[in-house]
């Protein structure tokens, strides 16, 4: 124990004078800090405070993957974290908004701007596979979404940023955000419920970033887009009704399993036949239960899906065309419908200008090479839900590692992380918010 003491107190102290030479090198006139060609840009000096928190940036993203917890039950996670905030001598730490949310305030020492950073803390109902010294203790659930990775990167960020107050324009907002995954049947959830609930009020910030994990893309890597990143996504419910009757005597009845068979199938011909080809479009049926006995016709069977797309127009089409082919194809049949929406996120868009503006210095903290912009994707983040309100930028974390087999995809048993990210995540993200901090001090 005392050993631990000891190095813990070593790492502190390294990392406070990292902070000091940064400090020192910021108070220069620029006259002088020409002359001393040997000290640390603000970059580098991140780079080498976010290298002496390592061990513990592993430490920490394995300890709350060990102990995964799923949307609106994130009870020890938030207490974990509001802990670990606290003891960094944040201005101020609010629990239990959005439920279990906790909203955190760095308040800068020079008059600046306010912005907002976000990392999202559930879990998913994952039986985890792989065999980790970090396997998840809790049965049946695993942060095979890399909400875990999230979490460390802000606690990562709020800390460096903690020691460098004094030379901060403006203030941080740090948003540590529930459910993301999506609210349990009957509960509300998530950005929303946060937004609701006041976490970008009083007063409002600027502008949002927030980071996703993302295996297809090789650690050190940092993807992005300029507009739309992430496809909305609308979770909807078909119940098809008919007439029970005998299996012996359909045509006295109205077969809702045909109907429903016929619908599945009408319903692709959206995507197909009836918007644009060059525009993105999802419609998928997940499930489908109806009947009770292999003898008789169902008068009942419901549908269960999801629809994606990248451009709002898009949506309200599609949305109005499910409705005018479920009324065709039952109608033709004798039977009837209802279709229900529900726990739907718009498009996640990357606001361009604050993209532009950002871009330098993700480039100069990275290297050119390892900046890199891939297609918009149908996956869905309710990180649009605070996009909706004010200017984002969400970005994509590489954490995966085809040399190490470490390529599983999100919300997949075997999902894993390359670790390195975690040093990768906090450099980006720590010099983003300074960088934006700035800009905006400079404006005024």
């Amino acid at each position: 124990m005392a050993s631990h003491t000891r190095n813990t107190h070593r790492g502190e102290a390294a990392l406070r004078a990292i902070t000091l030479t940064l400090f020192s090198l910021l108070t220069l006139p620029a006259a002088a800090a020409s002359v001393v060609a040997a000290e640390p840009t603000r970059e580098e000096a991140i780079s080498r405070a976010a290298e002496s928190l390592r061990a513990r940036l592993i430490e920490q993203r394995r300890d709350l993957h060990r102990h995964p917890e799923l949307s609106n039950r994130e009870e020890r996670t938030a207490r974990v974290i509001a802990e670990k905030l606290r003891a960094l001598g944040l201005d101020e730490v609010r629990t239990g908004i959005g439920r279990h949310g906790v909203v955190a305030t760095l308040k800068g020492s020079l008059p600046g701007p306010l912005v907002a950073v976000r990392a999202d803390m559930d879990a998913l109902p994952i039986l985890e596979t792989i065999d980790v010294p970090y396997k998840s203790l809790n049965e049946g659930v695993k942060h095979a979404c890399g909400h875990d990775v999230h979490m460390t990167v802000q606690l990562g960020v709020a800390e460096i940023l903690s020691r460098m107050r004094d030379r901060i324009h403006g203030t941080i907002r740090f948003i540590f955000q529930p459910a993301e995954e999506g609210a349990p049947p009957g509960e509300e959830a998530g950005a929303e419920l946060m937004i609701k609930e006041g976490a970008l009020d009083n007063p409002r910030p600027s502008a949002i970033f927030g980071l996703h994990v993302m295996p297809n893309i090789e650690v050190g890597q940092v993807g992005y887009n300029v507009g739309p990143a992430m496809a909305s996504s609308d979770r909807f419910a078909i119940t098809i009704r008919g007439r029970k009757v005998h299996g012996a005597y359909p045509h006295d009845g109205i077969d809702a399993v045909v109907v429903a068979a016929e619908c599945v199938t009408a319903l692709q011909t959206i995507r197909s036949r009836r918007i644009d080809t060059m525009e993105p479009l999802v419609i998928t049926i997940g499930s489908i239960h109806g009947g009770n006995r292999f003898n008789i016709i169902a008068d009942e069977v419901r549908l269960e899906g999801t629809m994606r797309t990248l451009n709002e127009e898009v949506r309200k089409s599609a949305i109005a065309m499910m409705k005018q082919t479920l009324a065709g194809v039952t109608s033709s049949y004798g039977a009837s419908f209802e279709l229900e929406f529900g726990n739907n996120n718009p498009v996640t868009y990357n606001d361009p200008a604050l993209v532009a503006a950002t871009l330098p210095i993700m480039k100069k903290v990275l290297g050119e090479k390892n900046l890199i912009s891939p297609r918009p994707q149908m996956g869905a983040e309710d990180f649009s839900r605070f996009q909706q309100v004010i200017p984002g930028f969400f970005y994509f974390l590489g954490v995966g590692n085809q040399a190490k087999g470490i390529n599983a995809m999100i919300h997949t048993p075997a999902f894993d992380v390359d670790e390195e990210s975690l040093v990768v995540g906090v450099r980006v993200m720590a010099n983003v918010l300074l960088d934006y901090l700035d800009r905006g001090a400079a404006r005024r």
